[in-house]
């Protein structure tokens, strides 16, 4: 004997009775709706009024058997409707890769998916969740990273103050050594680095916004796909090409985070012999300028950009992408184009020194030899011996170890 769903309907949130309670007057509900209904109230039957006679009425377990058979019915009957296909009512049994959905085999005989390669539902459940969890991982990953950068903003806006205030403070001093005559070209150098500083401070709250509403997007993409990875077999599969396109069409612009910083080389490089090339007619030589954006936190600069020293102790600097951060090297001067080049470098009592030229996309956050194949020509001197950093290296013979180097 059946009895008709109006009868197993809670009066109170007119839905399939969930854990039933009966009352004294012989009215049942669910037991979570009259609790919230007797919170608010007197303790009374919501349909007929009657003062309830116990706060804890007992489970109608009759009811509750009868509720729970229907819904399992209701499911059954929604999964078989979900593993059949709309078009022709037959179940789905494969997977076209071409378009990315569950079809039947009426559907592959078709002209639509006649010439399109499938796959069995099994295989493409595995494939179409190991896919999801590699696009996961994927988003996950650039979701940490995009929070470090987050996280390290406002550290970097601070850094970036502080960048600002030492090139002017290094600029001043080499201003004051020329003539008072050049002292508007000094004016018009410390106005562009506060001019930059307020670019880049504006740029990096817009980026810091950016990034905001990148992990916002980001967080709402991964919860999606989780929740995917939760639904039935066949749920997953039917949504697998939207939630892959959503995926595929997030442009996270702020993933970069290269440039941030002052252009101090652009605002130092050469100054006081750039300067002095308006009152002299030539100068002999131009000095190398280092990147102190791309220095190793264990190599400290000189005032001037045109000599270091090594350093147990590492200096406080952002982990910005142009800086070398497993070993100790510093870019010099502006990349290089055609023609010869000439340098002369004092090496002093240094026992351990690599020279040379590098590409500009050598990597800086990875160790690699220094040869040729990986964009790099160098000459070495570490244990007493010299060494063109050829693959294999080729060992040079000198007759006494030298202070000064000619490339």
């Amino acid at each position: 004997m059946s009895l008709p769903e109006e009868d197993l309907t809670c009066p109170i949130c007119c839905d399939i009775f969930t854990d039933p309670v009966l009352l004294s007057c012989s009215h049942s509900f669910c037991r979570s709706c009259l609790k919230c209904y007797w919170e608010t109230g007197l303790r009374e039957c919501p349909v007929c009024r009657k003062r309830a006679s116990k706060a804890s009425p007992a489970t109608n377990l009759a009811l509750r058997n009868v509720c729970e058979a229907l819904l399992k019915a209701r499911r059954s009957s929604v999964l078989v409707e979900k593993m059949n296909c709309n078009l022709h009512g037959e179940k789905l049994k494969l997977f076209c890769l071409v378009d990315k959905q569950p079809i039947c085999v009426v559907c592959q005989s078709s002209k639509l998916h006649k010439s399109h390669n499938c796959s069995p539902i099994e295989e493409a459940v595995l494939d179409c969740k190991d896919e999801l969890a590699s696009s996961l991982k994927n988003l996950q990953d650039k979701a940490d990273r995009l929070k470090r950068n987050h996280m390290t903003s406002p550290d970097m806006i601070e850094y970036i103050k502080s960048q600002s205030l030492e090139t002017q403070r290094l600029i001043k001093r080499q201003f004051e050594q020329l003539h008072q005559a050049l002292y508007q070209d000094e004016l018009a150098r410390i106005a562009a680095v506060k001019k930059e500083e307020e670019d880049k401070i504006a740029g990096m709250k817009d980026k810091f916004k950016e990034l905001s509403a990148e992990v916002l997007l980001l967080t709402e993409t991964i919860s999606v796909i989780q929740e995917q990875l939760k639904e039935d077999d066949m749920v997953l599969l039917k949504n697998f090409k939207a939630t892959q396109d959503r995926e595929k069409n997030i442009a996270l612009d702020s993933d970069n985070m290269s440039g941030l910083l002052i252009d101090v080389t652009k605002h130092l490089c050469n100054l006081k012999y750039k300067v002095l090339e308006k009152i002299l007619d030539h100068i002999d030589y131009t000095p190398v300028t280092l990147d102190p954006n791309t220095a190793h936190p264990c190599l400290i600069l000189s005032d001037d950009l045109t000599s270091l020293h090594y350093s147990k102790t590492h200096s406080c600097c952002p982990d910005n992408p142009e800086r070398f951060h497993i070993s100790a090297e510093v870019v010099g001067m502006d990349a290089l184009g055609s023609g010869s080049h000439h340098w002369v470098v004092e090496t002093g009592s240094n026992q351990d020194w690599l020279l040379g030229v590098a590409s500009l996309s050598v990597p800086r956050n990875s160790e690699i030899s220094a040869r040729p194949e990986n964009g790099f020509w160098t000459l070495c001197f570490r244990n007493g011996e010299f060494r063109a950093m050829t693959s294999p290296p080729t060992p040079l013979t000198v007759t006494r170890v030298p202070k000064q180097v000619k490339e």
